[in-house]
Formats: C-alpha cells, sequence, structure tokens
C-alpha cells in the first residue's frame, strides 16, 4: 500500500487563530499528533483571513497566522520541515513532515501589491485569488456581479509567475477562473470537486476541469460533505466517484488531495481528520491501479511544483 499523501489544503492556521489553541489541540482535524500518525508527508497550512475583519485589520491577522504557523507548526518539532522549494521537499527524511504555507484570497493585501510581496517573502506558495466574496483582485463565487480580474489582480498573477508561485482558483468566480487560468503559469484548484457529481457552486465545472488540463494544472480532491454529494450523509465511496469522473476528463496526471480539514463541519463519514486518510488509501486500492494511486497521492504534486 502507498504510505505518502500530499494534502493541498487546510484551515488549521484559521481554527487556532480563532480558538486560541495550539496546534496540538485535540479539537483540530490536523493537529500534531493526528498528522503524525497519518500518511500525509505534506500538509499545506491556508491562511485564511475572515470576510468580517475591517478592512485595516485583515494583513495584521495573516501575519499573526504566518507566526502561528513558524512558531507553533513547525518551530516546536524537530522533524516538522518548512517547505519553500522543490529541494525543501527533496531533503525531507523518513522520519519528518512537510509544512506549506498557502493563501486562502486576497483580502489581506488589499490592493498594495507590496502586502503580496511581503507574504511571498515569509514563505507563501500559493495564491488563493479569493474566498467568497469579491476582493480588489477578483470576484468570488457568491459576488452577484461575477466580474473577472482587476488590473490589481493582474498583476498579482505577474508576480506570482516571476516567483513560481502557484495560483490557486478555488472560490474564483467564473469569469475571474477563465482569465486567471489564460494568465498564470502554475495553477491549482486545490480544494474542489466535481460539479457533473454534486452540483455545488464550489465545485468545478466539466469545461474548467478540461482547461486546467490543457494548462498543465492540478485540482484537489475534496473532502467536504457537501462538496462532495446532496446526500445528509457522504461516504468514501462518493469520494471515489468524483476521481473516477475526474479521470474520464482526462485528468489522471492532475489530481491532488485537498481536504479542507478545519474548514468545516461536516465531512465524509470515517475521514474527519488527517489521520483517516488510510482510509482513503484502502479504498483506491480496490478501484486504482498502483501508479494512478501513487499519482493521486503525491506524485502529480510534485511533478507540478512551481521551481
Amino acid at each position: 500500500m502507498i504510505h505518502m499523501i500530499i494534502d493541498c489544503h487546510c484551515d488549521a492556521l484559521y481554527k487556532m487563530w480563532t480558538d486560541k489553541i495550539d496546534f496540538d489541540d485535540e479539537s483540530l482535524d490536523v493537529n500534531y499528533q493526528k498528522w503524525m500518525k497519518s500518511p500525509v508527508k505534506i500538509q499545506c497550512f491556508a491562511i485564511f483571513v475572515p470576510e468580517y475583519l475591517p478592512t485595516e485589520a485583515k494583513f495584521a491577522v495573516a501575519i499573526h497566522m504566518i507566526d502561528l504557523f513558524y512558531e507553533k507548526v513547525v518551530k516546536p518539532y524537530s522533524n516538522v520541515r518548512f517547505i519553500q522549494r522543490k529541494e525543501d521537499i527533496d531533503a525531507i527524511k523518513p522520519h519528518e513532515k512537510g509544512a506549506m504555507l498557502t493563501l486562502e484570497g486576497l483580502d489581506a493585501a488589499n490592493n498594495d501589491m507590496y502586502k503580496v510581496r511581503t507574504l511571498l517573502k515569509l514563505g507563501v506558495r500559493m495564491i488563493g485569488m479569493s474566498w467568497n466574496e469579491a476582493n480588489l483582485a477578483v470576484d468570488g463565487l457568491k459576488e452577484p456581479r461575477g466580474s473577472g480580474l482587476t488590473a490589481f489582480g493582474r498583476e498579482v498573477i505577474k508576480l506570482a509567475n516571476e516567483e513560481n508561485v502557484w495560483i490557486d482558483l478555488a472560490h474564483i468566480s467564473p469569469k475571474g477562473f477563465d482569465e486567471a487560468v489564460d494568465l498564470a503559469e502554475h495553477v491549482i484548484v486545490s480544494h474542489a470537486n466535481s460539479q457533473s457529481i454534486c452540483p455545488h457552486i464550489r465545485n468545478v465545472t466539466d469545461e474548467q476541469v478540461k482547461k486546467v488540463v490543457e494548462k498543465d494544472g492540478v485540482i484537489g480532491v475534496n473532502f467536504v460533505r457537501e462538496f462532495v454529494t446532496e446526500e445528509p450523509i457522504a461516504m468514501i465511496r462518493d469520494v471515489m466517484l468524483h476521481i473516477h469522473y475526474f479521470l474520464s476528463l482526462g485528468a489522471e496526471e492532475h489530481l491532488v488531495f485537498g481536504s479542507d480539514f478545519d474548514g468545516a463541519t461536516q465531512f465524509v463519514e470515517e475521514l474527519s481528520s488527517v489521520h483517516d486518510y488510510h482510509h482513503v488509501l484502502i479504498e483506491m486500492e480496490q478501484d486504482f491501479s498502483q501508479p494512478v494511486r501513487e499519482k493521486i497521492s503525491y506524485l502529480n504534486f510534485l511533478r507540478h511544483f512551481p521551481s
């Protein structure tokens, strides 16, 4: 069985900030103990600044979450390695795990490029262009206006291309999605499923999947119940349906995992924390060949990692 997974999205930093808890707190879906007992080798930690905060406070909150990442997730543990470059991944030892910093939405930057540059200098390797609401870079999925990229949004993508950083299209408006796919050199949809299987607004359409594939980007399969099924209970079998469907669209080289742990209250049965990835591996073994399982679990992430 495969014993290595890379997870492109969790919201542990947000929960640590809101609840004022440490990384070993049992209430976290991704905490130190659960992570160490899991097959997840590299975990991406998102900076998510909530929309209800006043604009002038958002950048400071993002910096606070970055401080939590360094002081609570990385610094106390000799077996947690900060991941910023491909060589950092190559240097991970068998007993170590990798922690990567990502940004979910550009609200924290307002329209200031120096703030975006600062976040990149502090280690962010994936820029989520939006959350559900509009910001000064692009509209989110729940903004009725549905506009695409602003001049500031285009400048952010230009910088990401120069710095070899992923542009994350989870939560972005359909028009923004199309424009960003055209401009970005490194494209990811960090945590979403298929709209054809589950017609949730946060999931991606067949056309969007094909555009990501054509751009040689990646899509992270998500475990939030409402993104997996319209039924009141989601099973791991339902997650497999999304994977099968993505594969039917030619995404074998482009699928990864993006659990969204700590970012929702309802997940798949027997899949509510990072430790439960063992159940995913068992289910995948029944459905997919080892080469396909290896691609989805970690190889696609490694192959597409910007460098």
